[in-house]
């Protein structure tokens, strides 16, 4: 089958909608479809380039950093899009967004009548990040007019696709109470389990010591973007509550609120010895990062799913969580970790304290988490897409056959 995908972002971009497509367009070709990746350009050159097997376009573009970093208008997208239609001649489109670049084609599938699945990676609160130059006064009026045109904006196109995916049932409900009329399902991320995986022989030592990280203290780690939704400030005072010496915190990754962290942890005494940013972790280490950890912790109020976390679960670490968004459908509070109330320091540093006095069941925990992401392997990840991508194909064929047989039985009386 020939699967054109657009979306905004790609690796080796680390955000959640660069690694599931990613992930899913290498995994279809691995499965022997023809995959071509549409996206926006670093420049406003077009570049085409194979990357394991993908065929990767890129349209001119130019970013709209720093306001929104991850998005790029692309002003002539006609011209390029309708040629590509027509050279690689896609059975079916799979977008990642709803932003310049996938509009225009979602268009040119419709005007060839390609089916269109849209997955949906966006919440509103991930828009917060980028209206913190506002005035809290002035923020606090705007936001229900910007919250009403920015979902207005979205479900007009998702409203038009054959079907609408997004990565949990959490996710789900919030596009339907948002008033999306087309068919929505969920569809998890996936994770890759054969590369994220418990790795009992790791070097814990030498991995800490490349990142300058204690090698006798117990490791919380946080991995995704440094960014205000994220919530890092209340694992910073939780930990400040806290108060142990022997408790490292490790936030590998980077954002927009990066130096307000790093000067929030200096102003609580943690910096280095409670808290170590270590920035951005190339993927071949990560996984080692990860095993060389003691416990996993995610306090963001804006997750539709987290793939970071996912990725933590499967090798096999216990993980302390906020209770919202899609976060509990991960995390099974006493099973495979803890989940504190989003934005609650005491209740965070609560059960912080917790864990930390559970180290008798950090196993069993990690097992847990083990068997739940195996749940989501990227592998049934491909799998539901190639159903839903061959159910599309052949509703459209069957139209379309009984089109031909109708105009031919007009022809023919």
């Amino acid at each position: 089958m020939r699967i054109l995908i657009s979306s905004q972002t790609y690796e080796p971009d680390a955000n959640g909608q660069a690694i599931f497509t990613t992930n899913l367009a290498e995994g279809l070709h691995r499965s022997r479809h023809e995959v071509m990746v549409v996206l926006p350009s670093d420049s406003m050159r077009y570049k085409q380039e194979e990357r394991n097997g993908v065929d990767i376009r890129y349209v001119p573009a130019f970013s709209l950093s720093p306001w929104y970093p991850s998005v790029h208008l692309t002003p002539l997208p006609s011209l390029y899009v309708g040629r590509l239609f027509d050279t690689f001649r896609p059975e079916v489109v799979h977008i990642q967004d709803h932003y310049f670049l996938s509009r225009r084609v979602v268009r040119e599938a419709r005007k060839r009548d390609v089916p269109v699945i849209g997955t949906n990676h966006f919440l509103l609160a991930n828009l917060s990040r980028n209206l913190l130059f506002i005035p809290a006064a002035i923020r606090s009026r705007v936001m229900p007019f910007i919250e009403s045109r920015v979902w207005q904006h979205m479900l007009v196109l998702y409203n038009k696709l054959d079907l609408v995916t997004t990565p949990t049932a959490t996710a789900a409900r919030i596009l339907l109470d948002q008033g999306i009329t087309a068919q929505v399902q969920p569809v998890s991320c996936g994770v890759d389990t054969s590369v994220f995986r418990p790795e009992p022989g790791v070097d814990r030592m030498a991995i800490r010591r490349k990142y300058g990280l204690e090698v006798e203290k117990v490791l919380l780690i946080f991995v995704g973007r440094v960014d205000y939704e994220k919530r890092l400030d209340v694992l910073l005072h939780a930990l400040a509550l806290l108060g142990r010496d022997d408790v490292q915190l490790a936030v590998a990754g980077r954002g927009l609120h990066l130096t307000a962290l790093w000067n929030l942890a200096k102003e609580l005494g943690l910096l280095d010895d409670g808290v170590r940013f270590v920035g951005f972790v190339p993927a071949e280490d990560l996984p080692r990062l990860l095993n060389g950890a003691d416990v996993f912790v995610m306090p963001s109020e804006a997750e539709l799913q987290s793939i970071a976390t996912l990725e933590a679960m499967a090798v096999g670490l216990p993980v302390l969580a906020a209770r919202a968004g899609a976060l509990p459908e991960l995390v099974e509070d006493g099973v495979n970790g803890y989940l504190f109330r989003a934005g609650d320091v005491r209740d965070a540093a609560r059960c912080m304290a917790r864990i930390l006095d559970e180290r008798d069941r950090w196993n069993d925990m990690g097992k847990a988490s083990r068997e739940k992401a195996e749940y989501h392997s990227v592998e049934g990840t491909i799998q539901a897409y190639e159903g839903l991508y061959g159910t599309l194909v052949g509703v459209r064929l069957q139209a379309h056959t009984l089109e031909f047989a109708k105009h031919w039985g007009q022809h023919a009386m």
